[in-house]
């Protein structure tokens, strides 16, 4: 994971311009944003120690340098933690996972009790479970269970593109989404995997992965065109399930009497329906 840290390190470096914390830029630069001497000085450590850190031979780093360097590069909590994750790789437990990640009873009733549109989402962003509105949303059961995995439809399938109406968006979230992930298990290999896979067939997925973009998959609004009901625009809300961080609960909202809304009881209606056939 050295590398990792250091090109981590070097993307957020290049953000920041001099000027912006009162150095005066003389000389030319070869890089774009701050030296590595520059960050040095203002984090308070000598410039071999901080080169040492972006090698990944900072394997003792004490929290004050990091906290320092932190915030010299002006990274957010998610920056921060991900920067620990890398500098620290050695400190991280990966507990046993079975090749197979399984659902628990209670989790699995708990996403068919919500009444809006739900699913749960596993390690490496795959789907293990959904309700039936989640499923007239996102057609889950039209897919299989490799092709169920939110990282692989939104860059191997391409009607992702059309379906997803802010498509740019959803792509740059679920690779800062899976660079966090990488950086938290660096030792998971059907982690690896997916994003060697992902890398191999996409190139939009290897130009945003080298961006090193971190970030949660917290809340949000998903922007949609839907082969039923047109245009679906609904926020969602994604919640760790206690005991189980790796298992993430989404549900998409709309607001009471919105367009959103009764485009949502329609759905309901259409999948209440009995089949014809």
């Amino acid at each position: 994971m050295s590398t990792d840290l250091g090109d981590f390190l070097r993307s957020r470096r290049a953000r920041i311009q001099p000027e912006e914390l009162g150095l005066q830029a003389f000389g030319r630069r070869r890089v774009p944003g701050l030296r590595r001497e520059e960050v040095a000085q203002l984090a308070g450590v000598s410039v071999d120690y901080y080169i040492r850190l972006e090698q990944g031979r900072g394997q003792s780093v004490s929290d004050a340098v990091l906290d320092a360097v932190a915030r010299v590069l002006r990274l957010d909590e998610v920056e921060q933690a991900h920067l620990r994750d890398l500098a620290r790789p050695h400190k991280q437990e990966e507990r046993p996972r079975t090749a197979q990640q399984r659902v628990r009873p209670g989790a699995r009733l708990l996403v068919e009790s919500v009444s809006g549109p739900a699913f749960l989402l596993g390690r490496c962003m795959d789907v293990l479970a959904w309700n039936p509105m989640g499923d007239a949303v996102i057609d889950f059961s039209g897919r299989d269970d490799r092709t169920r995995n939110q990282a692989r439809d939104a860059f191997l399938n391409p009607a992702a593109r059309e379906f997803y109406l802010d498509w740019q968006a959803v792509a740059a979230e679920t690779v800062a989404y899976l660079r966090l992930e990488a950086g938290r298990r660096p030792r998971d290999k059907r982690l690896a995997e997916l994003v060697g896979e992902l890398s191999l067939r996409s190139e939009e997925f290897r130009r945003l992965w080298a961006d090193h973009q971190v970030k949660e998959k917290t809340y949000g609004v998903k922007r949609m065109l839907h082969p039923v009901v047109g245009r679906l625009d609904l926020g969602y809300e994604t919640l760790a399930l206690p005991g189980d961080p790796d298992l993430l609960l989404v549900v998409y909202t709309a607001a009471p009497g919105s367009e959103a809304a009764e485009k949502l009881a329609v759905l309901a209606s259409w999948t209440a329906a009995p089949s014809l056939g």
